[in-house]
């Protein structure tokens, strides 16, 4: 019997990692102790200076819809974050406030893409990427990106698989799954081939502010004419507020502004009017803090999972993912996180979440628990090891 819906909801694939967190969620309520280390949800909650900007603001009765752009004063504050963090001078104007990040890739994927058309995405990425393109009836183009190009797209990629259908390329520094940054020359090369070929450069930089040793350049210091990706929710610890941000051309704003206003209105009013503390000094000294704890965590983690065997051929200087090949092991990424998880409670994801290259040999480790938790977690997956290859 025919489906009675439609293609596109049928080509979009769901989580792999789903039925996992199901299992482990089973698991967990039959009085197990389950270590999450499979989302990729920062594990402290919302700094108490934003959460108390939210309840003033519920309390001062800031319930109703804002501007399809976003509160002035919040795309204000985003831009002298930009002044102040990267010494870049970017139009309030140009800045649209999204729920979440999600919100931003719907719009730009909605302006940029028609029917038919493809951008070029590094395999491995965040799935809901092709995803997005697949519902404004456009695709992905996956371009397999191995540890010699540190899993991102290079102007050479870009090259090999351009073609007729092309019409631009989404790339994320850092990225998720593999935590790889592009650097500054490394954008500006890539901005160049794609203007070479009248593409549009989309950046996502959803996990700016959670580098490890380096900063994290933006793509607007190199090429103004880039559409940037960004969100309160990594860095600024605001997942459940549901709320983003799109930097766009000039030129743009006024086709973005009305797809906004279609298809969402406007972004939550009360996480709008929270986020305005994401920038006073108090905030950002507690998420500098977060950040540190971040890097202690990879420093831990990274050579303590090398030690057991698991391939990480680049050590990632962002975001709090770890991507490691399970080669040594044998066996196939969904059979070996399912193992592991049933052995010894401890929940990762799979590979195949992220695309097709070498997906099936691959699992992402997100190091969203405290110091103490991945210790415990590290001895638990050295005994499903030895029952696994046993």
């Amino acid at each position: 019997m025919a489906s009675p819906y439609s293609a596109r909801s049928r080509d979009i694939e769901p989580f792999h990692v789903m039925a996992l967190l199901a299992r482990a969620n089973e698991l967990q309520a039959a009085g197990f102790d389950v270590i999450h280390l499979e989302i990729g949800e920062p594990d402290f909650t919302t700094a108490a200076p934003i959460i108390a900007a939210g309840q003033a603001a519920l309390a001062a009765g800031q319930t109703r819809y804002t501007a399809a752009r976003g509160l002035p004063q919040l795309r204000e504050a985003i831009s002298g974050f930009y002044a102040q963090r990267y010494q870049v001078d970017i139009d309030p104007q140009r800045i649209l406030i999204t729920p979440g990040g999600s919100g931003a890739l719907l719009l730009a994927s909605s302006l940029l893409v028609d029917p038919g058309k493809h951008w070029l995405l590094a395999d491995p990425g965040y799935p809901c990427n092709r995803h997005f393109l697949r519902l404004v009836e456009g695709s992905a183009q996956l371009v397999p990106s191995g540890p010699e190009t540190r899993y991102q797209l290079t102007p050479e990629l870009v090259a090999q698989y351009w073609n007729g259908d092309s019409v631009g390329a989404l790339v994320a520094s850092p990225a998720n799954p593999t935590g790889t940054l592009l650097h500054r020359d490394e954008l500006a090369a890539l901005s160049a081939a794609l203007k070479q070929r009248n593409g549009h450069l989309v950046v996502d930089e959803i996990y700016h502010g959670l580098t490890y040793g380096v900063d994290a350049a933006s793509v607007l210091e190199v090429d103004n004419d880039a559409f940037v990706l960004n969100s309160f929710s990594k860095y600024f610890g605001m997942t459940g507020w549901r709320l983003g941000w799109l930097v766009a051309p000039p030129e743009a704003v006024a086709d973005l502004e009305k797809l906004a206003q279609n298809l969402y209105i406007s972004a939550p009013s009360m996480a709008q009017h929270a986020a305005l503390a994401c920038f006073e000094p108090q905030t950002l000294e507690i998420l500098e803090e977060r950040r540190g704890e971040f890097a202690r965590r990879r420093d831990f983690l990274l050579p303590a999972l090398r030690e057991l065997g698991f391939g990480i051929a680049v050590e990632p200087e962002g975001a709090f993912y770890l991507y490691a090949d399970i080669s040594a092991f044998g066996g196939d990424a969904f059979a070996f996180c399912h193992h592991i998880l049933e052995t010894e409670h401890v929940a990762i994801t799979p590979g195949l979440d992220f695309g097709r290259f070498k997906a099936g040999h691959h699992v992402r480790f997100a190091y969203t628990q405290s110091l103490p938790r991945l210790q415990e977690a590290v001895e638990r997956i050295q005994r499903g090891l030895r029952s696994w290859q046993g």
